[in-house]
Parts: C-alpha cells; structure tokens; sequence
C-alpha cells in the first residue's frame, strides 16, 4: 500500500514539474546547442545557413571591433564588480544598525532594484546630457566646464559604469544584509569582552562570517557585468564618439545579429563570451577554498 501510494505521488510530482522541465528544455537547452551550431554556419537573416566550420572565430579573434569590444567589457568587471561589493558590504553594515530612519534609509537604497533598467538608463542619460544634464549644472555652480559625458570616448565607459554600481548595489545590499543579520551576536559580545572594537569586529568577525554571501555576490555580479548591455543601449546614442569606449562584447553582439544580420558570427561572439565567464567562474571557485569562511 505504501510503495503504490509513493509512486502516485512521485507520478504527480512529475507532472507538476513538466511543463517547467519542458520551458527549460525549449527555452534553455535547446536553443543553447542550437546557438553553439549555428556559431559553426555562415546564417543569415534569410537563406539556408551553410556549416563553414570555424570561419567564424577565426574572424572573430581578428575582428578589432571584437578584441576592442572585450577590453571595455573587462574594464566594466574590473570597475563594477570590486565597488559593488564594496560598497553594498558597508552600506549593508550601516543599515543593520538600529536607527528611527533605518526602514527609511533601507527602501531608498532599495529603489534602483525595483525600478526598470530601461528608466533608469534614460534617467541618467538625461542627467548627464551635456547641455542641459543636472550634473554639469551642479558642476558649474562651482565653476567647473561642463564635461560630455557620453560622447566623450575616455568618459562614456566610467558614465555607464558609476550607473551600473549606483543600479546595482542595492540588490546586493539586501543579500549582504540578510547575512549579516544571520550572524550569531554572541560572537561580538565575547570580542566586545576582549577589549575589540569595532573595526577589528568588522574585519574579524563581520567578513569571515559574510564571506560565503560576498562570494555568491561576487559570482553573480562578475556574470551579470559580463553581459551588460541595457546601460549602454540606452544612455550612449549609436553614432556618438563615445560609443567605441563604451560598447561591450553584449553590446557587438547585438550590433552582428540585429543590425547587421549577421546570426553566424553574432553567435560565436556568445559562445566566446560563455567561455569566457566559465573559465572566470571556475577560477573563482578554485580560489574561493582560501578566503572563504566554512564553518
């Protein structure tokens, strides 16, 4: 009685989850090994695609828009990743702290991540505009020459990338928080004993505890910067100067699959990009054993 009772219920279980299984399958899977095929074919918008082997990444790893494209993108991870970290883990302290605003202070900073990409982009497209943007307005109160923030080839990268921090932040702030409250308070009342004071409580106590949330945010954020595109969709017009210090290997892809039809190439620039951010992800998880705190 009870092993048929199992299999009914382990056979509803199973239906339950099919249509999600079936969404992953189409969705996922599928057009996962589809992307990685047509990588190999010289597919256009129309035509039958032809199999041309690896004539596409062969063009590819000489294709200067493409090596250009890369290094701004590590650019962004190297910027981004490093001060999103940092800053949601001290704004995340700041707000542990038990203050009358701090529910005040705690839905402020949560804000950009409910707010939609798209508005946030056109936001700070409209504030940094050269001409009427309220940055270079602040800026001239103090006499300073108003600055082209988004066409200006040395400037459109660190634009976009104090976007993304200030964009970003906040859903990394609320997991830092959550770890934090999860730290048992016995372990500061024993090291407020002991004569330690609050910093040494951070750097002792604070992050060993919180290292495995910050290695997870580390993880997603590298991933998720490695594919930043809205930003620079929305805030850098198409035809200005800044957008050849701006653009990401995202961004080029966009440009080969929509603008210029070109799916073939378009999808071995994902492909490269997958094994990009898997290499990097394994990396960081074959360091993760030295700095990590398992308990």
């Amino acid at each position: 009685m009870k092993s048929r009772l199992y299999r009914r219920e382990a056979l509803w279980s199973y239906i339950f989850i099919t249509p999600f299984l079936a969404g992953l399958g189409v969705f996922y899977l599928y057009t996962f090994f589809n992307n990685i095929y047509i990588s190999f074919t010289n597919k256009k918008t129309f035509g039958v695609p032809v199999f041309i082997g690896l004539q596409n990444f062969v063009k590819l790893f000489g294709d200067p828009r493409f090596r250009s494209s890369l290094g701004n993108t590590l650019r962004y991870v190297v910027f981004c990743v490093p001060a999103v970290i940092i800053f949601s883990t001290l704004i995340a302290c700041l707000l542990n702290a038990k203050t009358k605003l701090t529910g005040l202070y705690r839905t402020l900073i949560f804000i950009p991540a409910v707010t939609m990409p798209a508005a946030i982009g056109l936001v700070w497209r409209w504030m940094m505009n050269y001409e009427f943007g309220l940055i270079n307005a602040f800026l001239g109160l103090f006499g300073a020459v108003p600055r082209a923030w988004l066409s200006d080839p040395n400037l459109s990268l660190p634009a976009v990338s104090i976007v993304l921090v200030w964009a970003d932040v906040s859903t990394k702030m609320v997991i830092l928080l959550a770890g934090i409250q999860g730290i048992p308070r016995i372990y500061y009342e024993a090291a407020t004993i002991d004569g330690a004071g609050g910093i040494r409580c951070f750097f002792n106590i604070t992050i060993p505890l919180l290292s495995p949330m910050i290695f997870f945010c580390l993880i997603m954020e590298s991933i998720g910067v490695f594919q930043i595109f809205d930003f620079i969709y929305l805030m850098i017009p198409r035809l200005s100067s800044g957008m050849p210090g701006a653009r990401s290997v995202i961004w080029l892809f966009y440009d080969e699959a929509f603008a210029r039809s070109n799916e073939g190439y378009a999808s071995a620039v994902t492909v490269v990009l997958f094994f990009i951010i898997l290499a990097i992800t394994v990396i960081q998880m074959v360091v993760r054993r030295r700095w990590v705190y398992e308990e």
